[in-house]
């Protein structure tokens, strides 16, 4: 969970906690108009991220220690048109949009806690 607070500094963003019983969810405010939310499981895990705004995060940030993955998945998939989904067994990442319309998410199956779908990473 300490990498929330480096993340909302590095982005330079504002932070809102939300809480609910399976996880919290830490929103970032960025000044870009772009939000980044952060899943936190009880066990104070980061297991999920999301994105939605005018502009991309900065993905290197935000995936933390998973971006090289991502990297190297990107490398190798079609890269056509629309959103993109890179999903290997312990990284799945979705993302898609526009200039001035951007949205995704990732997360980290395995961590997922006891009861939380994916769907529930907004």
């Amino acid at each position: 969970m300490s990498s929330v607070r480096t993340d909302r500094t590095q982005l330079q963003g504002t932070l809102q906690i939300t809480g609910a019983a399976k996880f919290a969810v830490h929103e970032i405010q960025l000044p870009s108009g772009t939000v980044v939310r952060q899943y936190v499981s009880p066990a104070g895990m980061v297991f999920a991220v999301s994105w939605r705004g005018p502009s991309l995060p900065d993905l290197r940030q935000v995936l933390g220690r998973y971006f090289e993955q991502y990297t190297e998945a990107v490398k190798t998939s079609d890269g056509g048109p629309g959103p993109r989904v890179t999903q290997q067994p312990g990284l799945v990442v979705q993302s898609g949009g526009h200039m001035r319309a951007f949205f995704g998410r990732a997360y980290v199956p395995k961590l997922l806690p006891r009861g939380v779908l994916a769907g529930e990473i907004q």
